[in-house]
């Protein structure tokens, strides 16, 4: 699913990744270890968001260097950041992002409240983003990454800055996806 060979990544004189080769299979994996460890890095990497210093990265068969938006379009990401437009409503923003994804508007808009609806946002998806709470917040940030049925999902921290009880739900929901 995933395959990077002696991947390094360095941000001046900071080596964030020192050769790295792991192959991540097909299946529910989860990625473990300290802050500053380089887990985001990876990530980015295998996103195509960051290039390499050196060594290479397969996603779904393709080098990611090379396949681009074309592999990207394929992968769903739901980064740890916060990173939504606060002026936009869950829906409008979700289906600009599976417009994006490239998929045309009328798919996107059903596709949308199928995937809102799985999570469970009822009317609030209506709502300003700048109204919602930290795990409404995060629901939205995972149906933008997977509207358009990505063949492989990527999940940044999905639970960072969840309180206990949103922290179990939004793994209860990861589960079922």
């Amino acid at each position: 699913m995933i395959e990077a060979r002696r991947l390094v990544k360095q941000f001046g004189a900071v080596t964030a990744l020192a050769g790295l080769s792991v192959a991540v299979p097909e299946g529910r994996v989860g990625l473990l270890g300290p802050n500053g460890a380089g887990k985001s890095t990876f990530i980015k990497l295998a996103l195509g968001i960051f290039s390499p210093t050196s060594g290479s990265v397969e996603v779904l068969g393709e080098s990611v260097t090379t396949a681009g938006p074309t592999l990207r379009q394929r992968i769903g990401y739901m980064p740890e950041h916060d990173c939504l437009p606060d002026r936009l409503t869950g829906v409008d923003f979700v289906v600009e992002m599976a417009q994006i994804s490239g998929m045309a508007r009328q798919a996107a808009i059903q596709r949308t409240h199928e995937v809102l609806n799985h999570l469970r946002m009822g009317e609030e998806k209506y709502r300003p983003i700048s109204e919602y709470s930290g795990g409404m917040r995060q629901k939205v940030k995972l149906a933008q990454g997977l509207v358009h049925g990505p063949e492989l999902v990527i999940l940044d921290e999905p639970t960072s800055g969840l309180d206990p009880q949103a922290r179990r739900e939004m793994l209860r929901t990861i589960r079922t996806l």
